[in-house]
């Protein structure tokens, strides 16, 4: 059992410190190859930042553990907003433009309800999956048409010239930062799992708590930065964004890679975490659009509410 958290430990460390170095390789490579700097912001960096999430869920579905591909894709949604943005809220005054953050809101609560009705027959439904990719592209694309309207906005930057010795580093780091994702993933599932057998708990419980929270490490960490730093729309913005690529890409994802409809129980994820998952987003942003700014009593009802969800899953 000892031997089985450490091996978790490690899968957590190499998949946030790997995350960390595929992040920034990926965004200087790009900028190695002229790509504008709006298209890195909007494409490479957001779907870099998910890619814990994204291949931890991958490699179960790969293997069959279904109930760790989406505890661990809905699990970490619910904990970056109940958990990560609650304490943001807590700690500093965080003010939403509505103009801005309305689009990617509206998609997140979209991807969250279609994901409950296309479950309900016990399994995501095909059309289900198809909406959910829909509802990533027009992400995606939106954040482009942001990006590219921000880039017009501002000065045109420097030309950021990399010696041949730097982009020889950049790749390096880029297939370390890969590397350390995937090994890391790995250990998590695999271990997650082990850990679930000697505890005799369900696998579903493994992943929304532990390697759900392991995953949302960099979100947590950035959060942590905006923080410090006083940048509220920062934190926001990026947990927006991992939520709504943890639900619209990994789970249609998972169900390609099973080559069948992903199966989900009613007795554990309809039941509980994916109303739950839906409770806590309305929660948190429907009352930061309205209202242009959030207020503390969201976050500590937000702890309050995962600490109840919590106690009821374990």
């Amino acid at each position: 059992m000892l031997l089985c958290c450490l091996f978790f430990l490690c899968g957590v460390v190499l998949v946030v410190k790997g995350g960390d170095y595929f992040v920034d390789a990926a965004a200087r490579i790009a900028r190695a190859l002229r790509v504008p700097t709006f298209v890195i912001g909007a494409t490479v960096v957001s779907l870099a930042t998910t890619m814990p999430e994204t291949i931890v869920s991958a490699l179960a579905a790969a293997e069959g553990k279904n109930e760790m591909a989406i505890g661990n894709a809905v699990g970490s949604v619910t904990a970056n907003t109940a958990l990560v943005l609650a304490a943001a809220m807590i700690a500093m005054p965080i003010f939403c433009d509505r103009k801005r953050f309305l689009r990617p809101i509206l998609l997140l609560v979209a991807a969250c309800v279609t994901l409950l009705l296309s479950s309900l027959g016990g399994e995501l439904s095909v059309p289900g999956s198809v909406i959910l990719g829909g509802i990533f592209l027009l992400f995606m694309i939106g954040n482009l048409r942001a990006g590219r309207r921000e880039a017009r906005e501002k000065t045109s930057e420097p030309e950021e010239k990399q010696s041949r010795k730097e982009r020889l580093q950049n790749v390096l780091l880029f297939l370390l930062g890969a590397a350390g994702i995937v090994v890391g993933s790995r250990l998590m599932v695999d271990s997650g799992g082990e850990i679930a057998l000697r505890l005799g708990v369900p696998e579903r419980v493994v992943a929304l708590t532990l390697v759900a929270i392991g995953t949302s490490l960099p979100e947590l960490v950035t959060t942590v930065t905006a923080i410090l730093k006083k940048e509220a729309g920062l934190s926001v913005g990026n947990i927006i964004g991992a939520n709504v690529i943890d639900l619209s890409l990994i789970l249609p994802l998972c169900s390609l890679i099973s080559k069948k409809p992903l199966p989900v129980p009613a007795a554990g994820f309809l039941a509980l975490d994916l109303p739950f998952c839906l409770g806590v987003t309305l929660l948190s942003f429907l009352p930061l659009l309205l209202r242009q700014k959030a207020a503390k009593w969201q976050g500590i009802l937000l702890l309050l509410s995962y600490a109840v969800y919590l106690f009821l899953i374990l």
